[in-house]
């Protein structure tokens, strides 16, 4: 039973605030929501979390049939302790309607849970995140917690590890950490004046993330996903990954935007462990796991013609 798993991982830790709220964003296609919608139901602490919604305007006129459809697949979603739909009128895009709502959800709740219409969770999903954010809520240099974890190998005997690098596939985070998030991308200057920091912001030239943030600056990308690696980085704020990723993207057909290139960077879900399972291991010490770290470095090295490199755009939207 759900609530008896959800009472298991509670049991030795009385003072567990409320589940962080499930912040869920969609647009126009329906499949993918409901695909989304039943993986996040299928977790055990699905029935005690608040699941908001927020579905974006039509961008073009041609796009409101299919956006009206998403919405209904999401009107009808169940197994929550409770669904809100916030309908918006005009389009923000993805950026700002992921800045936006994360920024209303945890200055409401103090935390929240963030996943996009085209992922699907494991159903243990929901119990890494909430158990990772309240065992470092009071770790500054923790930033988020994410579901997603790169197709590398773990070897660690720990439920989870630190990497200096956000996620953007399935995470969770705190007010405190993202009241420090700057959409103005004011550290850019610093990068540009210091050689040494820019390099270390490009992973030692493995890829090229300033590049990617010169091209927000300039507007010719809308990325949230940069602009908050920026903040995380200037801070020396590290993310905390599980060991096997909770994550896969299902945009990689072609309604998603990149297409069957994303599979590169998706790796197997973790879909065998133990459900009930209620994450107690964590690392000794809060420090970035160098051998995963150069692992994930060799995923991401490439020429910028490489169909990998330039899918990592889609990971930081």
């Amino acid at each position: 039973m759900k609530t008896d798993h959800a009472r298991r991982c509670r049991a030795g830790h009385p003072k567990m605030p409320d589940l962080a709220p499930i912040v869920l964003f969609v647009y126009n296609r329906p499949e993918h929501t409901r695909r989304t919608l039943d993986a996040l139901a299928a977790n055990p602490l699905a029935i005690e979390s608040d699941l908001i919604i927020y579905a974006d305007g039509p961008k073009r006129p041609e796009d409101a049939a299919a956006v009206q459809q998403a919405r209904d697949v999401a009107r009808g979603a169940f197994g929550f302790r409770s669904v809100r739909l916030i309908e918006r009128e005009k389009n923000l895009g993805l950026a700002n309607s992921i800045i936006m709502g994360v920024s209303d959800v945890c200055s409401a709740r103090g935390r929240a849970i963030v996943v996009e219409d085209d992922l699907l969770v494991a159903p243990q999903f929901l119990t890494f995140l909430n158990r990772g954010l309240e065992r470092y809520a009071d770790e500054p240099s923790v930033f988020q917690v994410s579901g997603y974890m790169f197709p590398v190998m773990a070897e660690t005997s720990s439920d989870g590890l630190f990497l200096p690098l956000i996620s953007c596939w399935g995470w969770a985070t705190w007010q405190r950490e993202w009241s420090q998030f700057e959409p103005s991308a004011t550290g850019y200057k610093q990068l540009e004046r210091d050689p040494r920091l820019r390099a270390r912001f490009n992973l030692d030239g493995n890829y090229d993330y300033f590049g990617m943030l010169k091209d927000q600056i300039d507007g010719k990308i809308d990325s949230w996903g940069v602009r908050w690696l920026l903040s995380v980085f200037l801070k020396g704020g590290v993310v905390l990954y599980p060991r096997t990723s909770l994550v896969q993207n299902v945009g990689i057909d072609e309604s998603g935007t990149h297409g069957a290139g994303l599979a590169v960077l998706q790796g197997d879900m973790d879909i065998d462990a133990d459900v009930a399972r209620c994450y107690e291991n964590w690392p000794s010490e809060i420090s970035v796991d160098m051998d995963v770290l150069d692992r994930v470095k060799r995923v991401l090295s490439g020429s910028q013609s490489h169909p990998v490199i330039r899918l990592i755009r889609r990971l930081l939207k």
